[in-house]
C-alpha cells in the first residue's frame, strides 16, 4: 500500500469491481488502452482473479494498483506497473483514470509515488511508459514527471526516466 496526500494505492478487491467496469467501459478511456469499451464485469473479476498473484515488485507480472481516495473510498483509477522479467532493475508504468477523477492531479500524484517507491523501496534503475500519440494529457503527463520522450513504435512514443534523474528531480 502507498499513501499520497489525497490517494491510497492498493491492490484491488471485489468491491472496486464496479467502479473499475464503469471506467474501463468508456469509449474515451478505452480508445487509448488494450481493450474496447465493452469490458464487462466477467473481464474484471478475471483481472482480479490474476492480480492476486501479482503483489507489487513481482518481476514478469503487471501489477494494477487501485488508486482511492483517502476520505471517502472512492475509486478515481489505477497505477499499472510492469517490473522485468529479465531485468527487475527496470519497469515500465501505466495510468488509467475515470473521466470524472481527470484534470484534478491525482495521476500526477499517484504516479509520483509510483516512481518513488519503484526507485526508493524496489531499486529499480529506469522506468519507461508508452503513451498513444492523440493521448496528449498523457504525455503531457509523463513530462511532468521528468520522463523524456525517446524511442517511437508506430504510433506510441516511448518515455523514460532513470533513478539518477528522479533523484535529481526531487532534490531541486
Amino acid at each position: 500500500m502507498i499513501v499520497t496526500d489525497r490517494l491510497v494505492l492498493r491492490p484491488f478487491g471485489a468491491a472496486d469491481l464496479p467502479a473499475f467496469v464503469a471506467y474501463r467501459s468508456e469509449p474515451a478511456v478505452a480508445r487509448y488502452q488494450g481493450w474496447d469499451a465493452g469490458y464487462s464485469m466477467a473481464d474484471a473479476q478475471a483481472f482480479l482473479a490474476e492480480q492476486e498473484s501479482a503483489p507489487l515488485g513481482t518481476p514478469g507480472a503487471w501489477t494494477q494498483l487501485a488508486a482511492v481516495d483517502r476520505v471517502d473510498g472512492t475509486l478515481h483509477g489505477d497505477c499499472a506497473v510492469h517490473i522485468g522479467a529479465d531485468d527487475p532493475r527496470s519497469a515500465e508504468i501505466g495510468v488509467t483514470f475515470a473521466p470524472a477523477s481527470q484534470h484534478r492531479g491525482f495521476a500526477t500524484e499517484a504516479l509520483t509515488a509510483v516512481l518513488t517507491t519503484l526507485f526508493d523501496d524496489l531499486g529499480v534503475d529506469r522506468v519507461h511508459a508508452e503513451s498513444d500519440d492523440r493521448n496528449d494529457p498523457v504525455r503531457a503527463l509523463l513530462e511532468r514527471l521528468g520522463m523524456r520522450e525517446g524511442a517511437r513504435h508506430g504510433a506510441w512514443r516511448v518515455h523514460a526516466i532513470t533513478a539518477r534523474e528522479w533523484a535529481a528531480r526531487r532534490a531541486t
